[in-house]
């Protein structure tokens, strides 16, 4: 492929080094190609009766010409200016309907030429689908009726999509609530060829302010002004027919809720000040409840820029917070205030409470529950049932308890007690069912519940229905798949009194297609979709999940790929790659367990290594990388100790099997995949060669914490510098290919990290090699970017392991 634009490059190999390399896109060889560029099979959304399926058509890869629109990044936001909406944004081309119990797909009609088609929303009486699509100039909205598989536009091009979805459904399934550009928006400021009128200045109160690294915050009052024309929308109330009316003037509106029974407007708006350190959502909020004619009703929560948080990640903010409509009556708002002033470090018998506040608000709210662990959830069901979950980091722990939203005093009912990285405890989640509201609240049938759960287990992953007397308590299953070569996701009960069940099942070589299950006639199978397998070049790979142990004796386990033909009888010792990315748990049991299914489709994608075994190589992928600190040790006390030894465990078990050469063992990952991979290189002679993308690799400039690292720097320098690839560059001596996006948009991994880390490399004289994908952030998109990648490792993988 042949393109003008310029990859640069910053290369070092031993003594051959240079500066720089003009290098044209390329290719990789054909068997990775063919697999690679395939075309994606459409996206499928379904209406909530299941009785009509939408299917959404797009391209398998974005186009680097996609991602060179104009941009600017405010707040944690990256916007198009030109068509206000994410410049990350991902398109539809093309939609299509059809009956759930048909079989022809029906081309929706009046599409608008050459579409880019986005927030896809369907009417609360499933009979229209809404439609953002993105034009040369801005954002239009768009409206299907189901019944005809017609498209026509309801606005121009002066929708207001910098915030995300920027419409919303009224419950008369006649009536949108839109956000519009204000009429005389003005526009955005250029201060590229300004002379500065002076310095810009921060200043620091006292008192402690431990954030994390956010990437594309506000820097200056240009930007100020840009954030706040850019954000600014005015409420519109349209008709299907096109009409529009003026709900609300020119405001900051950050969120929208209308109430169950469709009477009240909850709106969010951004207040002033503004921050330069943390993103949006901890900018000053107020929210205020109006009815339909626009009146105000009552201003029911403000809250004040959040700049300084208590420490941990179990820290809130305080006052209220998580407020939202109660989806079992017409309209109460629910939220949580913390009772411990959102600090972990305080000692308190209940760390939240929860409240209810009936409209139109002109009593105060009272008290329903309060939680001894941080409120996580709540599933609503009516006036005597709902289900509340609390949770604590530190001990890993969530519970699960029934509630009497009608009697307060009514003790909660604990119904689980686990650990939430207990994957083979995992209960599953409570099935809910549209309410006349058309709300989800718990599916109740008689006294009972329903929970559907992913059901792993030692044996395998068998995924099941429960069903759950909310009065004796007691659990009866009522449904398990039986499969042992087949992998099947159970999505929704679709009717409870005949069985029938949405579900999805798919095996290495068949595609994920969707069907109704009957699970009371002889757990029968009706097809919905019929997808076919896109690589037909690797089904007959061979694919396996492995179970080892570490030195210590912690069971782990890897999903084994072998080269198709590959004969287990004469065991030919072939490359070994390996693709991680490091867990961390508070316990030994749960990081044993394994959620691998070796039944699962082989889906190749560039996030991988497993392309290569169409090349002869073996390929180990997920391989399992706990990091475990139990008690009051922390995982990262022993961070490297355990990463090598994790890959020595796995090193030795696939060559137990008789299938590799030891000596010739390549390693990789993504993110903190990248960073353990440059950690491994250190700090172990396992492995011939890495490739790290888009990592960190040192961690003073992550001062405040990364992954789950809650301590900073000054309170265990020692932990963050033992940890850093960059502060033991001089050690590394083993070939590494340094991938990164230019334009990250992760927190804690920005570009400036893998090319600092390239020069330490280049400067002590390591093999190195740092690419940089032109306006690639964290996740790479852009085809002619992800095929480059895909050679630079397979050439990398030829001259350092293969040969």
């Amino acid at each position: 492929m042949k393109l003008k634009i310029t990859l640069f490059l910053l290369l070092s190999f031993g003594s051959y080094s240079f500066a720089q390399e003009n290098l044209t896109y390329q290719k990789p060889s054909k068997s990775i190609l063919d697999l690679a560029d395939y075309q994606r099979a459409p996206s499928v959304f379904m209406d909530t009766k299941k009785e009509n399926i939408l299917f959404m058509y797009r391209n398998t890869y974005k186009t680097l010409d996609d991602l060179n629109q104009d941009e600017v990044r405010l707040a944690g936001l990256r916007i198009n200016p030109v068509t206000n909406i994410s410049s990350t944004a991902t398109y539809f081309n093309n939609l299509k309907l059809r009956k759930v119990t048909g079989k022809e797909e029906i081309q929706v009609s009046g599409l608008p030429d050459n579409p880019k088609i986005a927030n896809i929303l369907w009417s609360p009486n499933d009979k229209k689908i809404l439609f953002s699509n993105t034009a040369a100039t801005g954002v239009e909205l768009w409206v299907i009726d189901v019944e005809s598989a017609k498209a026509t536009k309801l606005t121009e091009a002066k929708v207001n999509a910098n915030l995300g979805n920027p419409f919303s459904w009224f419950s008369d399934n006649e009536t949108i609530l839109v956000k519009m550009l204000p009429k005389n928006k003005p526009a955005l400021l250029d201060s590229k060829k300004d002379l500065p009128t002076g310095p810009i200045v921060s200043n620091t109160s006292g008192e402690k302010s431990q954030n994390r690294t956010y990437p594309d915050m506000l820097k200056n009052k240009n930007d100020e002004v840009n954030f706040e024309n850019s954000i600014t929308s005015e409420l519109y109330k349209i008709k299907l027919n096109g009409d529009a009316v003026l709900f609300k003037e020119a405001a900051m509106f950050a969120g929208e809720r209308i109430s169950p029974d469709g009477n009240y407007i909850m709106l969010t708006t951004i207040q002033k000040p503004f921050s330069y350190v943390v993103p949006l959502n901890r900018f000053p909020s107020k929210t205020v409840v109006y009815d339909l004619r626009g009146k105000e009703i009552k201003t029911v929560n403000e809250v004040p820029l959040n700049e300084i948080m208590p420490k941990g990640f179990m820290a809130v903010r305080k006052g209220k917070r998580e407020m939202a409509w109660r989806n079992d009556k017409p309209a109460t708002l629910a939220y949580v205030v913390a009772l411990d002033e959102g600090d972990p470090a305080n000692k308190v018998d209940f760390r939240d409470e929860v409240f209810l506040w009936d409209a139109p608000f002109d009593t105060e709210a009272s008290s329903l529950v309060k939680t001894p662990q941080r409120f996580t959830d709540i599933t609503w069901g009516n006036d005597n049932l709902a289900v509340l979950s609390d949770e604590w980091y530190d001990t890993r722990n969530t519970k699960t308890y029934l509630i009497n939203p009608s009697n307060p005093s009514q003790q909660p009912k604990l119904i689980t007690d686990r650990n939430s990285q207990d994957v083979y405890s995992d209960p599953g989640f409570f099935e809910t069912k549209k309410n006349e509201y058309n709300k989800p609240v718990l599916a109740i049938e008689k006294d009972n519940l329903y929970r559907i759960g992913e059901g792993y287990t030692k044996e395998g992953q068998f995924p099941f229905i429960d069903e759950f007397n909310f009065k004796t308590l007691q659990t009866k299953r009522i449904y398990t798949s039986p499969y042992k070569d087949k992998k099947e996701d159970i999505y929704e009960i679709q009717d409870f009194k005949t069985g029938k069940v949405l579900v999805l099942i798919q095996s290495k070589t068949e595609y994920p297609n969707y069907y109704f299950r009957n699970i009371k006639k002889q757990n029968s199978l009706t097809p919905i979709t019929a997808f076919k397998n896109p690589f037909e070049s690797i089904k007959n790979v061979s694919k396996e999940v492995i179970k080892y142990k570490r030195k210590d004796g912690l069971e782990l386990s890897g999903t084994l790929y072998l080269p198709a033909g590959y004969d287990k009888t004469k065991k030919e010792k072939l490359p070994l790659l390996i693709w991680a990315y490091p867990a961390e748990y508070k316990d030994r049991n749960s990081a044993s367990q394994s959620t691998q299914n070796s039944n699962e489709f082989t889906f190749p994608y560039y996030g991988s290594f497993v392309y290569w075994v169409t090349k002869g190589y073996v390929v180990l992928d997920d391989a399992a990388f706990p990091i475990i600190g139990e008690g009051t040790t922390e995982p990262n006390d022993n961070f490297i100790s355990q990463l090598v030894d994790n890959a020595a465990a796995a090193i030795d078990a696939v060559d137990a099997l008789g299938y590799i050469n030891r000596k010739k063992v390549a390693v990789g990952g993504h993110s903190y995949g990248a960073f353990m991979t440059a950690n491994l290189l250190t700090h172990s002679n396992l492995f011939a060669c890495g490739i790290a993308r888009s990592g960190a690799y040192n961690r003073t400039l992550t001062p405040f914490g990364f992954q789950t690292e809650q301590r900073n720097y000054w309170e265990v320098p020692e932990v963050y510098n033992t940890m850093s690839p960059f502060m033991n560059a001089d050690k590394m001596k083993t070939p590494i290919l340094l991938v990164h996006g230019e334009a990250d948009n992760n927190p804690g991994t920005f570009t400036l990290q893998t090319e600092r880390y390239f020069q330490a490399l280049k400067g002590l004289g390591a093999p190195a090699r740092m690419v940089i994908l032109p306006k690639e952030s964290h996740g790479y998109v852009a085809k002619e970017n992800i095929l480059h990648l895909l050679w630079e490792q397979d050439q990398f993988l030829e001259k350092y392991l293969k040969n």
